[in-house]
């Protein structure tokens, strides 16, 4: 096969990294440096993890070779007596060298190592250097390069001493010792720098995510779950929502102000100008008619400091709309499936049947393949079982890793369990049992990694938000943890198989992504204590996010879990019912209010007049009960509403029955809140 193996892993890779930075970037819209950053470390992260496995079975391969060549010298007199009683060396070495086989995905000599040296420091370069800076360039509110290039240089330059600190410090300790100090050395004291910082994030990480992931599957098996924790949700989601737009309006009131102020003739025109493109339409269109009719009474400008401030407020209100409304809109799609549910279990016929014709998506593949009778059954009595057993085999994968993780260190006897269906496999040259094995593995530990980092959600500071809904910052730091976890996360799986000299202590052949990582016994505190000793407190951390330890104490400061025995949870579940009654009736309301629409139609102009069918109409239909027309209707009447919390949230919860005129009008966000890519840009200049 030579290299046609690690060719097809190359593509099929970047495929799978293209789709999952669609889904939560914008292609059309953000900035092209952004994307590409982002899409370059993700891509090298996940590269590494499928590539891996390929590299182990090209070592056991070459170390089969090596245990089996013949050796000229003998090394002891019994070795050569042992060898002239069992007669001629030659047959003894043919019948052994047939046992190794190449394996069908062998890659030559020479491209595994450029191709780990390529991969490993183009990832760290961007990690600890240029993502850091962009995402500071990105988040500025500068209006010229320059000035967003000072902003991030100044953010950064307390970052970039942090790791001149402690390079310095590792450093002197190496100067102390009597061995030359070299380049490979300085190398590997960054190299070890590097991946003991993301060791120590990946153990929280992976504690978290051996236990979350297979309950969370577990629970999902339960459509009752399901739907409550929906309904906390909402509760939550709706002060979130109502708190975003009593933020823009305010944000929008000194832009208006500002505008107001500053006039054509001013040189800071072009700033106030630029601050315009990235407000809501709706709210341009009103400044612009405040303006025209003021008489100019406002005397105060502002100065160019507080334009930045005033620039960066405003693209982080927008996008904090924007994505608020978006999510209000799936979050209320996805209760009215668990309610569709809920009634298809207690119905008596096998048909699953939808509350409203716009949540029947009419493709072929509803008509042919996915009809309601197979929807149901799906639903109803295969999911349950199928997410259980799903859930099972997580759960031992999870088991067998925690085990592995407090014994990797033991070699005599061999106590990983991921080591010894390596070696046994090894035993009998089997191949593709090793890279099978590997490859799920490393993957299973890859989930509840990187599945922690798309979850985890630091304020509004950092928030991965699916349909395009996830600003730039968001974007680069998830793709700095990537290529910090990742490193570490494969030397880790290399030490749970035994494939890490540095950890199991055996004279035997590395990989070649353990060459590139240097000997770490020149740093001997850390490779024979912390990352030995530390990967044992996945055990702690597993037991208390069985226990919601986390979830409870995050619970008591103020932040709101779901938390089944707590009274505030049942309270936020009430709520969230009450809500999303409310948006069932307003969607029965505008679907009835269509139907009527259409009779009228029908039964006036007749279907040869207006040249229309019942199919035309159930499209129109579909379009305006979709939930980006749902987010347009309401937007636009809290915008006319009072700036106060408390009236904006009642305003919310209204029924709106008016759907008149209502298509025409554009919503507060601005095109963004579609949940297809838009092509206007918000970040034009970023």
């Amino acid at each position: 096969m030579s290299g046609a193996a690690l060719a097809v892993v190359v593509v099929v890779v970047f495929l799978l990294t293209f789709y999952l930075l669609q889904r939560y970037g914008d292609l059309r819209r953000q900035q092209r440096m952004v994307l590409f950053g982002t899409l370059l470390s993700w891509y090298l992260c996940f590269l590494i993890v499928f590539i891996l496995p390929l590299d182990v079975s090209t070592t056991i391969y070459k170390q089969c070779i090596l245990d089996n060549e013949p050796h000229p010298t003998p090394v002891t007199p019994a070795r050569h007596i042992n060898q002239t009683e069992t007669g001629s060396s030659l047959h003894p070495t043919v019948s052994v060298l047939k046992s190794c086989e190449e394996p069908w995905s062998y890659i030559p000599d020479g491209i595994l190592p450029v191709f780990w040296r390529v991969v490993y420091w183009t990832s760290q370069f961007l990690t600890w250097l240029l993502l850091p800076f962009m995402q500071s360039y990105a988040r500025s509110g500068a209006f010229s390069t320059a000035g967003k290039n000072k902003t991030a240089l100044i953010e950064n330059a307390i970052y970039y001493g942090t790791y001149l600190l402690i390079f310095a410090t590792l450093l002197i300790y190496v100067a102390a010792h009597p061995n030359q100090l070299t380049w490979t050395k300085l190398q590997t004291i960054g190299i070890t720098a590097a991946n003991t910082w993301g060791l120590f994030l990946l153990v929280l990480l992976l504690g978290y995510g051996l236990v979350e992931i297979p309950r969370s599957y577990w629970l999902s098996s339960c459509p009752g779950y399901l739907l409550t924790k929906t309904y906390f949700k909402a509760a939550k989601m709706a002060t979130e929502k109502a708190a975003a737009e009593e933020n823009l309006a305010d944000v929008m009131e000194e832009v208006a102000a500002v505008h107001e102020s500053v006039r054509y003739n001013h040189h800071l025109r072009k700033c106030v100008d630029t601050i315009l493109t990235k407000c809501p339409t709706d709210y341009q269109e009103k400044m612009g008619r405040d303006v025209e009719s003021s008489h100019g009474d406002q005397n105060v400008l502002p100065t160019e400091r507080s334009l930045v401030s005033l620039h960066k407020r405003v693209i982080s209100a927008v996008q904090r709309h924007n994505q608020t409304h978006v999510q209000w809109s799936i979050l209320v799609d996805e209760a009215f499936h668990l309610e569709d549910v809920a009634k298809s279990l207690s119905s008596s016929a096998h048909h699953f049947i939808h509350s409203f014709s716009s949540a029947q998506q009419h493709s072929w593949i509803r008509r042919f393949i996915y009809t309601p009778t197979v929807e149901w059954y799906w639903e109803c009595v295969f999911r349950r079982c199928f997410y259980r057993l799903l859930a099972v085999l997580l759960c031992l994968l999870s088991a067998a890793v925690v085990w592995s993780e407090c014994t990797f260190f033991s070699t005599h006897p061999v106590l990983s369990l991921f080591a010894i269906f390596i070696q046994m496999a090894e035993k009998q040259y089997n191949y593709i049992c090793i890279e099978m094995a590997c490859f799920v593995s490393i993957l299973f530990l890859c989930v509840c990694v990187y599945s922690t980092v798309f979850r985890i959600r630091f304020f509004n500071y950092y928030y991965l938000v699916p349909h395009h809904q996830t600003d730039a910052y968001s974007l680069q730091f998830s793709a700095m943890l990537f290529c910090r976890l990742t490193p570490p996360l494969c030397l880790n799986f290399l030490g749970l198989i035994h494939m890490d000299s540095a950890i199991s202590h055996q004279d035997r052949i590395q990989t070649s992504y353990t060459s590139i990582m240097g000997s770490m016994h020149l740093l001997s505190f850390i490779s024979d204590g912390f990352y030995i000793y530390y990967p044992m407190l996945i055990l702690l951390l597993c037991l208390a996010t069985f226990y919601n330890l986390g979830s409870r104490c995050l619970n008591l400061v103020g932040f709101h879990q779901y938390i089944t025995d707590d009274d505030l949870t049942s309270d936020f579940v009430d709520e969230g019912k009450e809500l999303i009654k409310r948006e069932r009736r307003k969607r029965q309301k505008t679907e009835d209010a269509e139907n009527r629409r259409w009779a009228w139609r029908e039964r006036c102009g007749g279907q040869g007049a207006t040249g229309r069918t019942r199919a035309g109409y159930t499209k129109l239909e579909n379009n305006q009960n979709s939930p980006v027309t749902e987010i347009k209707r309401s937007g636009i009447m809290v915008t006319r509403r009072d700036r106060e919390a408390e009236e904006q949230q009642t305003s919310l919860l209204q029924d709106d029955s008016s759907d008149e005129g209502l298509q025409n009008k554009r919503c507060t966000g601005g095109r963004y809140l579609s949940l297809s890519p838009s092509q206007t840009g918000i970040f034009d200049d970023v």
